[in-house]
């Protein structure tokens, strides 16, 4: 441990590290995290600044070559503060894309425009590639989802009690002064006097004026990064709506997501993902994602009114490894996920019969 003592203007300040010696390898992956402490002794005032390392190893993630983002650092010798560091997600499965390349577009979105919107219908793993982006970079995650019972309240914050002496902040206020990314789900399903207040966050003023709090002025973080994720505004989305214009300007980049297979089109980085993660042998993994392509194809051209995602594919294939009969499975799964509806239901059984054949 190494210390150091000045004077600054009439007080004197400590200085206490920690050394480095013989841990030259880890150097990289080792950020000082800096903690001050003010007291007076014999009339003097003394600050004891104390800087400890933080061993940071998701910021130098393995799967950052791989993904080819090196080159974005999101927080240059940033440390973000203890209390929402458990905020970065970690083992996020990775993402197979086809060759789309979504996590370097979005992080080089953010690397640039600090935010950045993605596009596509449910199932295409928008919400999975955020939460990888964040745990690549680092990044805790505030996510709100923008359904129509999320209130002003919930985001910006209110009081509790009586009195003003007990103001909460909300999501995206607390996203203001901690930094991070902001992952705003469903926003074009967003209330208008919500993305109204979102403007000046998004834009050069950078700040946000709590109206509610003697219109304080909270100043987005520095490191603060936003992604809104939406489905294709259609009547098949209850409660989605054009969005906002002025909100939609601010979005600097947009991201179209799709499915990796759909009709004939099969995609085998979708097949061998069903292997890995399901432990179901090539061919029938290649009959689930047929499958799921056909339902998916059915879906966009509004016969059905969902297209299974990778993950209910998953599913599918882990009960059939379990043992149990690729019909049988389907019924527990893709079936009911895709609708309540007894026709809509008989419509994915014959799909599933005329690739496994029927009972």
């Amino acid at each position: 441990m190494s210390r150091s003592t000045k004077k600054k203007n009439g007080a004197f300040t400590f200085s206490m590290g920690y050394g480095t010696q013989g841990k030259k390898e880890d150097q990289k992956s080792l950020l000082l995290e800096e903690k001050s402490l003010k007291t007076q002794v014999n009339g003097a005032r003394v600050q004891i600044s104390i800087s400890k390392p933080v061993l940071l190893s998701e910021y130098n993630h393995p799967l950052r070559k791989k993904y080819n983002i090196e080159k974005y650092d999101l927080h240059p010798g940033y440390v973000f503060p203890e209390e929402v560091r458990a905020l970065i997600p970690k083992g996020t499965p990775e993402y197979v894309d086809k060759g789309k390349n979504y996590v370097e577009r979005i992080v080089r979105a953010l690397y640039y425009f600090k935010q950045c919107a993605l596009v596509g219908p449910s199932g295409t793993g928008k919400t999975h590639i955020v939460y990888l982006v964040a745990e690549l970079c680092g990044l805790p995650i505030w996510e709100v989802n923008c359904g129509l019972q999320t209130s002003t309240y919930d985001l910006f914050g209110r009081y509790i009690g009586l009195g003003k002496e007990n103001w909460v902040d909300g999501q995206i206020v607390m996203w203001c002064r901690y930094g991070g990314l902001l992952y705003l789900d469903e926003a074009n399903m967003m209330k208008q006097d919500v993305a109204a207040r979102m403007n000046p966050i998004l834009d050069t003023r950078g700040h946000i004026v709590l109206t509610e709090k003697d219109n304080e002025i909270v100043h987005r973080h520095p490191y603060g990064y936003i992604v809104i994720s939406m489905n294709p505004f259609s009547a098949e989305f209850v409660g989605t709506k054009p969005l906002n214009a002025a909100l939609r300007r601010r979005m600097s980049v947009w991201i179209d997501f799709d499915y990796l297979s759909v009709g004939d089109e099969i995609c085998p980085d979708e097949v061998d993902l069903i292997v890995k993660r399901s432990g179901v042998d090539k061919d029938t993994a290649y009959k689930i994602v047929k499958v799921g392509a056909e339902l998916r194809r059915q879906y966009k051209n509004g016969d059905l009114p969902y297209g299974p995602s990778p993950g209910d594919l998953i599913n599918w294939a882990v009960l059939i490894a379990d043992g149990v009969s690729p019909q049988k499975a389907a019924d527990e799964t893709i079936v009911g996920t895709t609708s309540d509806d007894a026709e809509i239901q008989e419509m994915v059984r014959r799909v599933v019969y005329s690739v496994f054949g029927s009972k």
